[in-house]
């Protein structure tokens, strides 16, 4: 039995609740696709096994639960831990660490609405906001709203167009690879300039900027 069969035989069985505890398990395990999860759950409330808005309460309450998982493991490192392991880190150092906290106290609430529109950033935002202390109602409020619009948008593929909805999982399978590709592009942007960064700092004989930090560390262990 692959993903997808075990997928429709525990909406099946469970109904709304499998369908939260489907997403949840995504936000934690992404091989598990809302864009699969989510249309199907439309199909069953199109057939009037459910209904589409009761589909919709659970798939949110289960994305909800699914970003506090990560928002918790989030907070139990905290910003000191976390720091920790910047100045820790090669390339990074931290400056990094405040540029990173700035960010997420000016940018933070937008990032963890949009990012529930992204395909591997959905989940991983939730990380961050739990890192740098974003307000836990605050926090639970964008995850429900950028998670019901989308989610709703994929269980109305599934209610209006039935068993037919597969004609869009080309189009959502391309999407999502592209965000994939887009987010790894990113990434390896990030990379090359952490590396230029720190071959100039080289070339110009200049000192690790965390030295003074980690020997803080080692007389504090």
């Amino acid at each position: 039995m692959n993903i997808i069969d075990w997928a429709v035989n525990t909406m099946g069985t469970l109904g709304g609740p499998g369908v939260a505890l489907l997403l949840l398990l995504e936000c934690v395990f992404p091989p598990i696709p809302s864009e699969v999860i989510l249309p199907l759950g439309g199909v069953s409330a199109g057939r009037g096994e459910h209904t589409y808005i009761g589909i919709l309460i659970w798939s949110v309450i289960g994305s909800v639960l699914g970003a506090y998982i990560l928002y918790g493991i989030g907070r139990a490192l905290g910003p000191e831990r976390t720091r920790e392991i910047f100045i820790r880190l090669p390339l990074i150092n931290a400056k990094d660490f405040q540029k990173t906290d700035e960010f997420m106290q000016k940018h933070g609430k937008t990032a963890v609405f949009l990012g529930r529109f992204i395909p591997g950033i959905r989940s991983l935002i939730s990380v961050p906001a739990g890192m740098f202390a974003m307000p836990f109602g605050v926090f639970t409020l964008l995850t429900a709203a950028g998670s019901a619009i989308w989610n709703a948008i994929f269980i109305a593929f599934g209610y209006y167009l039935g068993s037919r909805w597969q004609v869009i999982e080309p189009y959502t399978d391309i999407f999502s690879k592209v965000c994939y590709v887009l987010v790894v592009l990113v990434c390896l942007w990030i990379l090359v300039k952490l590396i230029m960064r720190e071959r100039k700092r080289r070339a110009a004989g200049l000192p690790d900027p965390d030295e003074k930090h980690l020997e803080e560390l080692k007389k504090d262990q």
